[in-house]
């Protein structure tokens, strides 16, 4: 339907809209006052013409009526009306044909019926008519609901014709609501679009609620979302709820939007149900978190509008029955920034929406091979949180990625906007964050503030270690799910176990508020003292069938082993860091963080306290085992034969075979090699650690390595292929890629290339992080591609290799007898130079597509 007028128009309390009812008189008369009621009930203008003493012609003065109303309401039933003498029609249908075409037209038809065939043929010229609204009833009272409920609709539906639209185009109908501009793109959300659209197209979904942290983008998408569902719907209403502080107004505000007033005796709530009755509603509210004692008002407000689904956008969960909660996650970030290539980093929708921010800032800026790496490092710094991206972005005029990425130490200071349009609380990340610490209960206040002890992921009992006591402990749990729900605290499992953390903006504020508190010193060492007995629990988990899940764990939780580990030896708790440190030995390996061990031994070498010798022994074995895993280190065996003695005084077996190890090691890439002492030194280790099968066959595996020292490649095999068996029947996937590499290589010194061993070797390498073993797979693969002569694939791989090695700063102590030979032999031949320039291709091959290669899956990369 068309607008109530076409030109602007005033009204004064004496000049209400008024209402054309059109119809018989007697047969209808009951019918009549209750149109005239609704009418009226909505503070409306009926005009309804009547027979008797005139002044003018009945004609005359209806057509007066009609001209002066806005709206025509027509109610028939049976009778088609008396025709004037000299007239071609009825009053009744007279009336309809003189209504103006733009007036808005409500025909109501009573039914059953035995209607006149005049009346018929109007009924079906009514019908026919696209600017008019037919429905049926059958009682008086059904009759007075749907007029009323009509006029508030289409009084609703013009009100927002007549304000200009936010979102708008010449085709969009008229009827819907106003959507906010948005001011940009989305950029990489196109799953969540999808998903939260799908969840609209279901009846059963109808209430929809988009979770998550201030500044994580949910009124974006909801916006979105709402533009691209708006054809499912007779109309989309957007309510932003951030300027309303009471629940009580959070009805108000819903029904200001959908152009619905309040009047009579009815409640708020019925004129909504009776105005948008029978229409299909699309109701955006924006920032719930505040007003969040209004969530029973959602499930009222569903009951009464059947036809409608809401779509919330709120920082805590509504909990009421009927949610489904979409949890908004942050932007994906390069998962590994230093192994990336361009086009990797650019596929992060993190890296995206930096660029596109930071163009819009400064034009010329690009993503480019140059800064790709501290793009995408500032990115995992921020954690992918758009509103923190946008923030950091908008610095580009002033500062360099380089320069940006180096002061994301403290990231709160950087991200802040000049820009004066938006919400006060969106103009900084730390008045976001307070806007959402200020909905807290107290209770949950104060345990937000103790969490900033953490560093990192935490689980539930950590939090319970460090919350011990407390007066507002009572009920922990319940507390931290409200700052879950508050979308201040992130909850996600690793292998089962529920862990706990805070992007960096929210962690940062927290740490803050707790080191100003009073109890910091008490539950810093509650918090070390807990991941101290995390590092003991965790020893015997890190063999066999266990050793995924437990690495997983560590890795989760390495940021709080590290922060109690040094509040440990800030105040002189050395040997305690020490024991940890040593008990965590195989996740140190596993994982390429030697170096980070050998860093907590120096540390506790350098501490200037007193040390026992069992410490001392462990910093000592740490230490000379990294030093000869590294580019350039001369073999020094006295320091690990100090840790020898020491582990040996202290009746620590294990410790002693570990360093007897390290020894073997040192011997073997001594000058020239000191073969049978690394042989009695390997075999005394083994002995010692009969009750320990993953380091039996560690051990065994290091025996075996010094057969093929010796040249005996048929006796080493002979051993890794014993070690593979073991690993593979106690299920340690640590042991058993060493072992399939060992055999790999003595295979090679037979003669024999056997790729699948390298293949199976690296497959495991990815499935338990250690990165270095995926240098040693590259280069197992080259040596094999070298050995059938396929100079390309062997000059790639190599290439690949070294670049693998260069990341992890380790190094191949045995490459003279593993893959040393058959690339020399490769370089002697006429192949030479298209192995070295495969080899240089290999070096600048990013990592995705090194691995793609060796598994077999990538292109051709001959040129």
């Amino acid at each position: 339907m068309s607008g109530l007028t076409d030109a602007p128009l005033i009204r004064t309390p004496d000049q209400r809209l008024r209402v054309f009812v059109s119809s018989t008189l007697r047969e209808l008369e009951p019918e009549r006052r209750a149109a005239r009621g609704a009418i009226e009930r909505l503070r409306l203008a009926p005009v309804m013409f009547e027979l008797g003493a005139r002044p003018h012609p009945p004609r005359e003065l209806y057509r007066a009526y009609l001209e002066q109303s806005d709206v025509f309401v027509g109610v028939y039933w049976q009778q088609y009306g008396w025709i004037a003498p000299g007239e071609e029609f009825s009053g009744l249908e007279d009336e309809y044909r003189l209504a103006r075409r733009e007036m808005p037209k409500l025909i109501y038809v009573k039914q059953p019926a035995q209607r006149d065939e005049r009346l018929d043929g109007l009924m079906m010229r009514i019908r026919d008519d696209d600017t008019a609204s037919y429905k049926s009833f059958s009682t008086v009272e059904e009759l007075a609901e749907l007029i009323e409920a009509d006029l508030a609709t289409l009084l609703a539906e013009r009100f927002d014709a007549s304000r200009q639209p936010t979102v708008s185009s010449p085709e969009e109908d008229p009827a819907s609501g106003r959507l906010p501009a948005p001011y940009t793109e989305v950029v990489g959300r196109e799953r969540e679009v999808a998903t939260v659209l799908a969840w609209l197209g279901e009846d059963a979904r109808r209430l929809v609620t988009l979770a998550g942290p201030g500044g994580i983008g949910k009124s974006r998408l909801a916006i979105e979302v709402a533009q691209l569902a708006g054809d499912r719907f007779d109309r989309v209403t957007f309510v932003a709820l951030e300027h309303v502080r009471a629940a009580h107004d959070v009805l108000p505000a819903i029904a200001r939007e959908l152009g619905v007033r309040e009047g009579g005796d009815r409640s708020l709530l019925d004129l909504l149900g009776i105005a948008r009755s029978g229409r299909r509603d699309l109701i955006v509210l924006d920032n719930f978190e505040q007003v969040i004692a209004a969530a029973p008002l959602v499930v009222s407000l569903l009951t009464e509008l059947p036809g409608a689904t809401l779509l919330v956008t709120s920082r805590a969960r509504l909990r009421v029955r009927g949610e489904h909660v979409f949890d908004v996650e942050p932007l994906s970030v390069p998962t590994d920034p230093a192994r990336a290539s361009l086009e990797e980093v650019l596929d992060a929708p993190s890296v995206q929406l930096f660029r596109d921010r930071a163009r819009a800032a400064d034009p010329r800026f690009d993503v480019t091979t140059g800064n790709a790496e501290d793009v995408a490092r500032i990115c995992q710094a921020l954690e992918g949180v758009p509103l923190a991206i946008e923030l950091a972005a908008a610095r580009i005029r002033a500062l360099t990625p380089a320069t940006m990425l180096a002061k994301l130490d403290r990231v709160l200071p950087l991200l802040v906007t000049a820009a004066r349009d938006v919400p006060e609380r969106q103009r900084t990340i730390e008045s976001t964050v307070e806007w959402s610490i200020d909905l807290l209960s107290p209770d949950a206040r104060a345990l937000f503030t103790r969490l900033g002890v953490f560093a990192g992921d935490c689980s539930l009992d950590a939090v319970e270690a460090v919350a011990a006591d407390a007066p507002w402990a009572a009920d922990l749990l319940g507390t931290l799910l409200e700052l879950v729900d508050g979308s201040l605290v992130r909850q996600h499992d690793a292998d089962g176990l529920p862990l706990f953390s805070m992007l960096a903006p929210v962690r940062e504020i927290a740490t803050a508020r707790f080191e100003q508190g009073p109890d910091a010193t008490a539950a810093r060492r509650r918090h070390a003292d807990y991941y101290v007995t995390l590092a003991m629990d965790a020893e015997p988990l890190l063999v066999g069938a266990t050793q995924l899940a437990a690495l997983r764990r560590l890795e989760a939780e390495r940021q709080n082993l590290r922060a109690g580990f040094r509040h440990l030896i800030s105040i002189g708790e050395v040997d305690v860091v020490a024991d940890a440190v040593w008990r965590l030995l195989l996740y140190w390996w596993i994982r390429d963080l030697l170096p980070e061990a050998r860093a907590w031994a120096e540390g506790i070498l350098a501490a200037g306290v007193p040390l026992a010798d069992r410490s001392r022994a462990i910093a000592l074995a740490f230490s000379s085992w990294v030093a000869l895993s590294q580019p350039g280190t001369v073999a020094d065996p006295r320091p690990i034969e100090e840790s020898v003695a020491l582990f040996h005084d202290a009746g620590d077996d294990f410790g002693e075979a570990c360093a007897l190890t390290v020894l073997c090691i040192a011997c073997t890439a001594a000058s020239p090699p000191e073969l049978d002492r690394a042989e009695e030194s390997q075999r005394r280790a083994i002995e010692l650690v009969h009750d320990r099968p993953t380091f039996q066959g560690l051990f065994r595996g290091s025996l075996g390595s010094v057969e093929l020292f010796r040249g005996r490649a048929a006796d080493a095999l002979a051993i890794f292929d014993a070690v593979l068996e073991d690993a593979i029947r106690i299920g340690d996937r640590f042991v058993e890629s060493i072992a399939l590499t060992n055999a790999g290589w003595a295979r090679l010194a037979l003669g024999e290339a056997c790729p699948e061993l390298f293949a199976r070797h690296l497959e495991l390498s990815l499935q338990i992080g250690n990165e270095d073993g995926v240098g040693y797979a590259f280069e197992g693969l080259a040596a094999c591609a070298a050995l059938l002569g396929d100079a390309d694939r062997a000059g790639v791989l190599l290439g690949a290799a070294e670049t693998a090695r260069k990341r992890t700063g380790m190094i191949e102590q045995r490459s003279y007898i593993t893959f040393q030979p058959f690339i020399e032999r490769m370089l002697a031949s006429e192949r030479a130079a298209d192995f070295e320039a495969a080899r240089e291709r290999g070096r600048e091959m990013s990592r995705r597509s090194a691995l793609d290669l060796a598994r077999g899956t990538a292109p051709d990369t001959r040129v």
